[in-house]
């Protein structure tokens, strides 16, 4: 990724992106040449949003790039259409540049893509990073996104259990954390019924996956993410279109683990923790069933109502043990209801926190790093909706009622200890392609944490 981004000052010929918005156009054109202005009048640039107009030189090469922001400069992200649209080169943004690193970052965000399974046409285009921005920081940012995006992207196939496993111990070695692995019917002796009930029909054993990074006494931050690395739904079997897209329903397990690569390579000082139950909910003889009662790490006797609603069961027994350490920080992310896609669509990730002040400083930090996330409240009075009539809890409510708000009520009764929790109910998948953000597996609301962790802790 580096080889896409040029540190500002170095030399070398580039090519000017002159960013104009519609507001703005007629006022920038006078500025040019006779013979420039005449180019974009009679190829009816108007600077709409994402229009490019290459503008050549009297001999012909290019000379010069004018890129379109629309009315209002509306998409943030607009610039991460350029790497994959202009010819190879390399280039230098001007004009109403107004966020200059979210500029180059959507730049190197717009530029990815999944070659694992087949060869595409490649680009040399590189950018010029403007002189405000750090380098660094995009680049660290950049790469968390971009191995989330591979891990999501990956089919199960080659994505299972155990290669997620395999998955956090790279990082791990890259960064010299320690990785302890629970898997099989360990994760009994040792007290994970919950994840083994879901995972054990697969022929890729259920493990919980354990990494620790930084100083014993620094600020605990521990990051738990939903591996369910595929979903047929269980013996609730999902129909053929419901599932054809599961692979990403590890996207919880992938984006911790963006965000985690994001910290140590940043070097937060804090204790950092990162807990993955990684299993596959497949459909076999011993698969678990609907009605089926099971005892939760905590003690909670859980009645499955669903085998679909799986993920919050591997991610309750891996929150108690999180929450028995009292992190100063517990962010629990994962791909859980298909409510919060109903509530929000899948571009806003929905939020739920008791901590207010928490609430507040990730909006602000999702609004400035265009990295979307929307508060839904913990709201008490839908807890009475997971009673069951034999267990302590039921993993469903009866109807469709709220739920989104239930399935982070039911994760919410297996975290008490915590100084500050925060549940995410990510999509971690683009249905279609926009500017910085290519169809396929999605960070969303790492690069919000980790501004905010950076602030925070000083990075």
């Amino acid at each position: 990724m580096n080889k896409l981004l040029i540190p500002a000052g170095s030399p070398g010929v580039r090519i000017p992106i002159l960013a104009v918005s519609g507001d703005e156009l007629s006022r920038v054109v006078k500025k040019l040449p006779v013979i420039q202005r005449a180019w974009i009048q009679n190829n009816g640039f108007t600077a709409s949003e994402g229009e490019v107009l290459l503008m050549p030189d009297s001999r012909g090469k290019l000379a010069r790039v004018m890129f379109g922001l629309g009315k209002n400069q509306g998409e943030r992200q607009i610039f991460g259409k350029l790497p994959n649209t202009l010819p190879d080169g390399d280039y230098e943004l001007t004009g109403e540049i107004d966020e200059p690193e979210l500029a180059a970052l959507s730049w190197q965000l717009g530029a990815y893509s999944f070659d694992k399974y087949r060869k595409r046409p490649t680009h040399n285009t590189r950018l010029v990073m403007p002189r405000e921005t750090d380098a660094k920081r995009i680049g660290q940012i950049a790469e968390g996104v971009y191995l989330t995006r591979d891990l999501i992207n990956t089919p199960t196939n080659d994505m299972g259990p155990g290669e997620l496993e395999k998955a956090v111990r790279n990082l791990a070695k890259r960064f010299r954390a320690t990785v302890k692995v629970t898997s099989g019917d360990k994760l009994l002796k040792d007290n994970f019924p919950l994840i083994h009930a879901v995972g054990r029909a697969s022929i890729d054993a259920p493990r919980l996956v354990d990494m620790k990074w930084g100083k014993a006494n620094a600020p605990k931050i521990t990051l738990v993410g939903k591996g369910v690395c595929f979903d047929t739904g269980g013996l609730d079997l999902k129909p053929p279109a419901g599932m054809i897209t599961m692979k990403k329903d590890m996207g919880g397990a992938a984006n911790v683990l963006g965000l985690a690569a994001m910290i140590m390579a940043a070097k937060l000082p804090v204790r950092l923790r990162v807990l993955i139950p990684a299993v596959e909910n497949s459909v076999a003889g011993n698969a678990f069933r609907p009605s089926d009662v099971i005892k939760s790490r905590k003690g909670m006797s859980v009645e499955i109502g669903n085998t679909d609603a799986e993920g919050r069961l591997v991610l309750a027994d891996a929150l108690a043990l999180a929450d028995d350490e009292k992190p100063d920080l517990l962010v629990d992310m994962a791909t859980l209801t298909g409510a919060a896609r109903v509530a929000l669509g899948p571009d806003l990730p929905p939020f739920f926190t008791h901590d207010d002040a928490l609430a507040k400083n990730m909006a602000g930090h999702a609004e400035a790093m265009d990295d979307p996330l929307w508060r839904m409240p913990l709201w008490p009075r839908y807890d009475g909706l997971l009673h069951s009539k034999i267990a302590d809890v039921n993993n469903i409510s009866p109807g469709g009622h709220a739920g989104a708000i239930t399935a982070a009520l039911f994760l919410a009764r297996f975290v008490e200890k915590t100084k500050s929790y925060v549940h995410l109910d990510t999509f971690a998948w683009n249905p279609k392609a926009r500017p910085g953000r290519p169809e396929g597996g999605e960070a969303q609301g790492i690069r919000a944490l980790f501004s905010l962790l950076s602030e925070k802790y000083g990075g």
